[in-house]
C-alpha cells in the first residue's frame, strides 16, 4: 500500500532514520519479499516475518542488540522522529519500568453492545472513558524483557494485538505517552486519505 507516492513503509523509515535514538532498523516483512525490502531500506537488516503479529517480533527481536527496542507499526506512518526519541527518553528516565507506549485518550462515548450481530446490536452499557486510551506504536521497550514476554505464553503471543499487552500479562510496568492526534493508523480508505493529505503538506 502507498500513501502521497510512496510505500507506508518508507514515511516510516524516516522516521526512524531521523531519530538520535535509533541505532540500528530491523524491518519484519512477508516471507520471500525479502529483498524487495531490502532495497527499499539499504542499511536496515530485513526478516521474514511469521504468520502472526508476535511471530514478526519474535523474529526482528533475534537481530535486536541494543538495550531498549521500539516495535512500530508500519500502518502509521505518520510517526515522526520526535515522537521516537521521546518515548526512548521517557523510557530511559524510568528505570523501574517496562516500557512505554505512545496512546491517545478515548474522546468518544463508549458503549458496551449486546452481540456481535451487526443487524441485531443493541447497547448494554455506557462505560466511563476516564481512564481509557488507544494503543498505538511506537512502543518502546527493554529487550530482555520483551523477549521474556514473547516467550513465556505462546497463546497468549499469538492472539495479542499490541507488545504491551504481553509485557503487561508478566507484570511490567507500561507508561504511557500521549500521542500527537495526527499519529494515526491506516485502516479504511478515507484514512488513508487523510495520511496522504497531512503527508503531502509536511514542509
Amino acid at each position: 500500500m502507498e500513501v502521497a507516492g510512496r510505500p507506508l513503509i518508507a514515511w516510516c523509515l524516516d522516521a526512524f532514520a531521523a531519530a538520535e535514538s535509533v541505532g540500528a532498523v530491523v524491518i519484519a516483512v512477508p516471507p520471500g519479499h525479502e529483498p524487495e525490502f531490502a532495497a527499499l531500506a539499504p542499511g536496515a537488516v530485513v526478516v521474514a516475518g511469521g504468520k502472526t503479529r508476535s511471530q514478526s517480533v519474535g523474529a526482528a527481536l533475534e537481530h535486536v542488540e541494543s538495550e531498549l527496542v521500539a516495535v512500530h507499526d508500519a500502518a502509521r506512518p505518520l510517526v515522526t522522529a520526535g515522537l521516537v526519541d521521546t518515548l526512548v527518553a521517557r523510557l530511559a528516565a524510568h528505570p523501574d519500568a517496562s516500557g512505554v507506549i505512545a496512546a491517545a485518550p478515548l474522546a468518544d462515548t463508549v458503549k458496551r453492545a449486546t452481540g456481535i450481530d451487526p443487524e441485531s446490536l443493541t447497547v448494554a452499557g455506557t462505560e466511563s472513558r476516564e481512564h481509557l486510551w488507544a494503543a498505538q506504536t511506537p512502543q518502546v521497550f527493554r529487550t530482555d524483557e520483551l523477549r521474556v514476554a514473547h516467550a513465556a505464553d505462546p497463546a497468549r503471543a499469538a492472539s495479542a494485538t499490541d507488545d504491551a499487552a504481553l509485557v503487561e500479562a508478566q507484570g511490567g510496568t507500561v507508561l504511557i505517552l500521549e500521542a500527537p492526534a495526527r499519529n494515526l493508523k491506516i485502516t479504511t480508505p478515507a484514512d488513508l486519505e487523510v495520511a496522504a493529505a497531512l503527508l503531502e503538506a509536511r514542509p
